[in-house]
């Protein structure tokens, strides 16, 4: 396993941790990265985290607690460094902090299609639930904003 230090984002890494989510493929018009990661500081900052290997961001994993089940987001691996470990450690990290605040289950999404990826998180113990997935968006990263009564006037 590649050596990699584990620790919660800090602002600094925002353009590596962007540059290293596009060259996973997990940037999409609708989810401005951006938002993304300034909507996860307001809510449980320290289950965001990073891993690095020589100063570089080289990993990530968003995990939250809703006090009913956990969820797992942006977990990403440079692709240079797949097949090394790293994908794993980060689960153990995530699913460690999501245990000490009393999770029970972790819940996750995977692209439809991802086969690689729902294979990798069969060896991790997960197991394809007997659930439909539902999504409902309350605002899109893609379009502006709307204009307020007072902005408008």
């Amino acid at each position: 396993m590649m050596k990699i230090e584990v620790r919660a984002f800090d602002l600094d890494d925002e353009a590596a941790v962007v540059q290293l989510w596009r060259d996973c493929g997990l940037v999409v018009p609708w989810n401005d990265p951006h938002k993304d990661i300034q909507r996860k500081l307001q809510v449980q900052p320290e289950m965001f985290l990073v891993g690095c290997s020589g100063g570089r961001v080289v990993a990530t994993v968003m995990a939250g607690y809703d006090g009913h089940r956990g969820w797992i987001n942006y977990l990403a691996v440079h692709p240079d460094h797949r097949g090394a470990g790293i994908g794993r450690r980060m689960m153990e990290e995530a699913e460690s902090r999501l245990r000490k605040r009393g999770c029970p289950k972790i819940n996750l999404q995977v692209r439809t299609g991802n086969s690689a990826v729902i294979e990798f998180y069969k060896t991790l113990g997960f197991t394809v639930d007997d659930a439909f997935s539902l999504g409902k968006r309350l605002e899109r990263d893609d379009e502006p904003a709307p204009i307020s009564k007072e902005e408008g006037s």
